[in-house]
């Protein structure tokens, strides 16, 4: 950090970069100023610096689908260009034959350690759905780990159920649901989702559910969707609402942040959105993310998904650590028609290799499958 040293002093962050090197994490009011600062540079050598004192010159990656299970859905998100309402001629289920295909080809082809297993809110799949998918899954392929259902998917099975979300959360993870992924948080600001997505649950309702499945064991990733009608102060809202509940329970495993794509959605036709935030604003938030949950949330995705190969390579050195998942089957992210929406592990293995990083392949918990 020696050759950085002088160009902090004289940057306006400078009290926040040196608090942060010294292990004391951003209050909001510091947030908001990194958020205001064009120092994203100096914000990516320290996080950077932090990130790899704690993992050293190393990125991981899971080899993973995404098994989306349903595009039939009844929230209507205006920033969702998958979703179709029931009936409608290209809505599809999956049966419980296709989803043992699916996984079986990708275990067999790729040696897959994760299925993430997200769809739409379908109000006609009553829990026994998920629950003989999770137990099928857990059966024939024991060392794929199941990460499944957003809070919002879970609290739709509830209101089919009319049952509570702690006894869905209860009965999903005794069928083999092993961890929840965070989409559904989109902005943990009720004005901002009564905007964007204003059929889905509250914020409120985001963190109780993530925190009774934390209570339960079940732990998760967080994510943040920015780069639609949030401002400032809603981003800062939605990072401490995690610390907050992430000094509670401990159960956040990683943070994604990624940016909304706006193409064939809802949001870009009625003029909202026009287009996407680019990369300096992702390496900008890949080096906050670092500095507000270090020594919180130990892992921050590249989110390569939005951004493209090149860029998760850069966000590898503004303080993420894990590239994500190989993403076979993707299909919510590439009806924007943004990009491919899926690697090789190979692809990911030499774009870590590239940056002279080496490379852990990992399982569904973060734990080490080898060293590349």
């Amino acid at each position: 950090m020696s050759q950085a040293t002088e160009q902090i002093q004289k940057s306006d962050i400078k009290d926040i970069l040196e608090n942060s090197l010294n292990g004391k994490r951003p209050s909001p009011d510091d947030c908001m100023r990194l958020l205001e600062s064009d120092d994203i540079y100096l914000m990516g050598l320290v996080s950077g610096f932090l990130t790899r004192k704690q993992f050293g010159k190393r990125a991981s990656f899971v080899n993973n689908i995404i098994l989306n299970y349903t595009n039939v859905c009844v929230t209507d998100c205006k920033f969702c260009a998958f979703y179709r309402s029931p009936g409608d001629d290209e809505s599809y289920t999956l049966t419980l034959e296709q989803i043992e295909s699916r996984v079986k080809t990708a275990w067999d082809l790729f040696k897959i350690r994760q299925v993430l297993i997200q769809g739409g809110h379908n109000p006609q799949l009553k829990i026994e759905y998920y629950e003989n998918a999770f137990k099928l899954i857990r059966e024939k392929f024991p060392h794929v780990g199941v990460h499944g259902l957003s809070t919002s998917e879970i609290d739709m099975i509830a209101r089919v159920e009319k049952s509570s979300t702690k006894e869905i959360l209860s009965r999903l993870k005794d069928a083999g649901l092993q961890s929840i992924p965070g989409a559904g948080a989109e902005i943990l600001v009720d004005s901002v989702k009564d905007v964007i997505s204003p059929k889905k649950i509250s914020s409120n309702d985001w963190i109780r559910i993530m925190q009774e499945a934390h209570e339960i064991g079940l732990p998760s990733s967080a994510t943040m969707m920015y780069g639609h009608v949030e401002n400032k102060k809603d981003i800062v809202d939605h990072f401490y609402k995690l610390v907050e509940l992430q000094e509670k329970t401990q159960g956040f495993m990683a943070f994604i942040p990624w940016n909304f794509e706006p193409n064939n959605t809802l949001l870009k036709e009625e003029g909202l959105v026009e287009y996407g935030t680019g990369g300096n604003q992702l390496l900008k938030m890949i080096a906050i993310s670092r500095l507000v949950f270090d020594g919180l949330i130990p892992h921050i995705q590249s989110s390569w998904l939005t951004n493209g190969v090149g860029m998760a390579q850069l966000a590898l050195q503004y303080g993420a650590d894990d590239f994500g998942g190989t993403l076979i089957g993707e299909e919510v992210v590439s009806c924007t028609g943004a990009r491919s929406t899926e690697l090789t592990d190979k692809i990911i293995i030499n774009a870590i290799h590239q940056i002279g990083y080496s490379v852990e392949e990992r399982d569904n918990f973060y734990n080490t499958v080898k060293i590349l």
